[in-house]
Order: structure tokens, then sequence, then C-alpha cells
């Protein structure tokens, strides 16, 4: 579970509720016919913007919104040194098992082509291209949210002016003028809501953990290569220590037992 999201989240709306008990009651906020034209209003120029497919992607990349970032670089580093190191000893057909009950699907790819004797620039091509697919799926579901982002806004000024156009149908009246005026800026209010507290946060949440799982891929890819390269465990690790924080960096393991011998 991601903590930060859920934090922020619940920090926006805390500031949010606070902000409309100190004018009253929060039943003064709620309009499902403003609500309706909003959100129903967003739902509806998204579907007609994308594709289904696209939509139905981009709702399962919401999961990764609440989901934490996986496995950290500095694990995924040992893992592959811990490859290496038995590469180093038992040779590199030795890692089929290690492909066989590899978790990551990206990382027993990358094995199951390292075992199989594939030439490197082939896994290179192979791997950058499974990539490149995982970043073109992340920029789409990320740019389906900001749209929304865009129409929710819209629709919520759709709302106000169907609202002011009521209300200057019944100026003779005079007594309901206040509530209709009231109905009328909710629409807005929901729009914008929706946007900067919902939609925004998503996509861009979406990018960073797109961008976090592609850097992590990248760096599987640039272990296994080395692995084929028959590159020692210790210069496999300064290898992927370009993919640690910094402060990470710095943290070095024991000499290797086949290295000082």
């Amino acid at each position: 579970m991601d903590f930060a999201t859920l934090i922020g989240a619940a920090a926006g709306l805390v500031v949010v509720a606070l902000a409309m008990l100190r004018g009253g009651s929060p039943m003064d906020f709620i309009d499902l016919t403003a609500l309706a034209i909003t959100v129903g209003g967003t739902a509806a120029a998204t579907l007609m913007h994308y594709p289904l497919p696209r939509l139905k992607a981009a709702l399962r990349a919401v999961k990764t919104v609440f989901r934490s970032g996986g496995e950290a670089p500095l694990e995924t580093t040992a893992t592959l040194v811990g490859y290496a190191e038995r590469a180093r000893r038992e040779g590199v057909l030795a890692l089929e098992q290690e492909a066989e009950y590899a978790s990551d699907p990206f990382l027993r790819k990358g094995l199951t082509l390292l075992v199989d004797g594939t030439d490197a620039d082939e896994i290179r091509a192979i791997l950058e291209s499974d990539l490149a697919g995982l970043e073109g799926r992340n920029k789409q579901a990320a740019a389906i949210f900001e749209t929304m982002a865009q129409f929710a806004p819209g629709f919520g000024m759709v709302g106000t002016l169907i609202g002011l156009i009521q209300m200057l149908r019944q100026m003779n009246g005079g007594g309901a003028l206040g509530l209709t005026m009231a109905s009328a800026l909710l629409a807005t209010f929901y729009g914008v809501l929706l946007a900067n507290l919902l939609f925004l946060p998503i996509a861009g949440k979406i990018k960073v953990r797109g961008a976090d799982e592609v850097q992590r891929r990248e760096l599987m890819m640039e272990g296994i290569l080395a692995i084929q390269f028959g590159d020692t465990p210790s210069l496999l690790q300064e290898k992927l220590s370009a993919f640690l924080p910094a402060e990470q960096q710095a943290v070095r393991r024991p000499a290797y037992r086949d290295e000082e011998e």
C-alpha cells in the first residue's frame, strides 16, 4: 500500500471539509443535479474521446496509484549480483532455474533469453521493445486522466450556466434565486475539485510509477547483459550503482571470494 497517496488524498479532503464547515453545513455543498452534470458529462466526453480498451487499461493502471512501488532498486541489484555470482561459479545455464521461478515477468524473459544463448543485441532489442511498450501504456493511461481533468471544470461550468439560466427565468419569483445560484456554483466547485484532487494527482502518480518501473527494468536489462558479457559480480554492482539513489551508491558489499582467489 502506498501511504503517500492515502495521506495526500485524506489531507486534501480534510482541508476542503474544514473550509466547508466554517461557512455552514456540509449538506449545503451536496447537489445531485450538479454532481450528475459534472461527473456524467466528464464520463461521456471521455468515452467519446478514447476507445474502450484504452479506458479499461487506464482503470487497471489506477491500482498502481495505491500500491507500493515494488522491489527497490537496491534489492534488484542484489538479486542480479547474486545471479552473476552463480553464473561465474556454475555457468550461465545454472540460471535456468532462476528464470523459471523469477516473479517479475520482465526479469523472467531476460533470464530465459540469456539461458537460451540469445545474442546480446537481440536480448537488448527484445527487452527495449518491452520497455517502449510499458512507457507507451503508462503515457496513455496518464493522458486519459489528464483529459478528464480538462473536461471536469468545463462540465462544471456547463452546470453553472444551466443554473444561471434557470435563475434568470425565476427573476420575478425572488425567493428561489439564492438556492438556484448556489446550485449553479456547486457544479463548478465539483468540476474543479475532481480535476485537482482526483484526476490530475492520479495522472501524475501513474507517470511516477511508470518511470520507476521503467528504470527498474532498465536496471534488470543492463544486469542481464552484463552477466552475458561475463562481468564479475563487483563490476556488475559498479555498473548498476548508477541506477541507485545517491545515498545508496556509497554502499559496497565485501569482496567476492572467487575474485579474491
